[in-house]
C-alpha cells in the first residue's frame, strides 16, 4: 500500500522516472539485499536519466536538424575525401563547445557537409547546448519576414540565445544588401556561441557572395578568424554509395 501511495505522490509532482523507479524495485527481487543508499540512489538516477533523455528530444527536436540520425561516431573514413579523423574526432571532446569555435564546412555537393554538420548539431544537443539548423535561404526569408511583421528582434533575440547556428548551402545565391544587413545583426550577436557554416563554395570565394562589401568584412572576421577549417574533396558519396549498391546487386545476381 505504502508503495502505491509514494509512487502516486511521485507522479503528482512530476518524479515520474522515481516514480518507475520505485515501481521497479518493488517488482524485483535482485535489490532487496541493497541498503537504503543503494537503492535511493538508483532511484536519483532513473529521475535524472529520465530528464536528461526528454531534454536531450526537446532540444533534437528544436534543432530540426536535417539529418537528424546523424552521428560523429558514424563518419565514413573509408572514402578518400580530406577528411582528418584526429580532427573530427577531437570534436568529441567539445572543446570547441566551450571555446566557442566557429567551424566552416566546404566541398563539392555530395561530399558530405551536411551530414557533418547535422553530426555536430546532434553532438551539441547531446551536450545540452540549444541548436538550429536552417538552409541560408531559409533563414534569410524568415528574417525578411520578420522585418515585415514587426519580430525581427524577437527572432533575433531567439537566435542570439541559441548556442549552436548552423547555416547549410551557403553562397548557393549572391546575398542583397538588406540580406547582408541581417546576416552581420545575427552573426554580430554571436560572440559566445558557435555558428557551422556548410557551403559549397572554398572560403575564399565567400566574399563575392555579398553585395556590400563592407558587411562582407565584418561578416566574415567574425566567422572566420576563430573557426576550424574542413575543406573537403572527392566524388559524391551519393554517387560512390550508388556504385556500390550496384555491384552488390550483380553479386548477388
Amino acid at each position: 500500500m505504502w508503495t502505491e501511495q509514494t509512487v502516486q505522490k511521485l507522479r503528482q509532482m512530476r518524479l515520474h522516472g522515481m516514480a518507475d523507479a520505485v515501481v521497479n524495485q518493488a517488482e524485483r527481487t535482485d535489490v532487496q539485499g541493497l541498503g537504503f543508499e543503494e537503492r535511493l540512489a538508483l532511484i536519483v538516477d532513473a529521475e535524472w536519466n529520465a530528464r536528461e533523455n526528454r531534454r536531450l528530444t526537446r532540444l533534437l527536436k528544436e534543432a530540426r536538424l536535417k539529418i537528424p540520425q546523424a552521428c560523429l561516431e558514424d563518419i565514413d573514413y573509408t572514402h578518400s575525401r580530406g577528411l582528418e579523423k584526429s580532427l573530427m574526432r577531437s570534436f568529441s571532446a567539445g572543446n570547441w563547445l566551450n571555446a566557442h569555435h566557429n567551424i566552416l564546412i566546404t566541398g563539392p555537393t555530395g561530399v558530405g557537409k551536411s551530414y557533418i554538420a547535422c553530426a555536430l548539431g546532434n553532438f551539441a544537443c547531446r551536450q545540452g547546448r540549444t541548436t538550429r539548423y536552417f538552409r541560408t535561404s531559409r533563414i534569410m526569408s524568415e528574417l525578411a519576414m520578420a522585418r515585415g511583421d514587426g519580430s525581427f528582434q524577437r527572432v533575433l533575440s531567439k537566435l542570439a540565445k541559441t548556442e549552436v547556428l548552423i547555416l547549410d548551402d551557403f553562397g548557393l545565391s549572391p546575398l542583397t544588401s538588406n540580406q547582408c544587413t541581417d546576416l552581420m545583426e545575427v552573426i554580430d550577436d554571436r560572440t559566445n556561441a558557435v555558428t557551422i557554416i556548410a557551403s559549397q563554395l572554398p572560403i575564399e570565394n565567400w566574399y563575392a557572395t555579398f553585395e556590400d562589401p563592407t558587411t562582407a568584412d565584418a561578416i566574415l572576421d567574425r566567422l572566420v578568424h576563430n573557426a576550424y577549417k574542413i575543406r573537403l574533396t572527392g566524388e559524391s558519396m551519393r554517387k560512390i554509395r550508388g556504385f556500390l549498391t550496384e555491384d552488390s546487386a550483380e553479386t548477388r545476381e
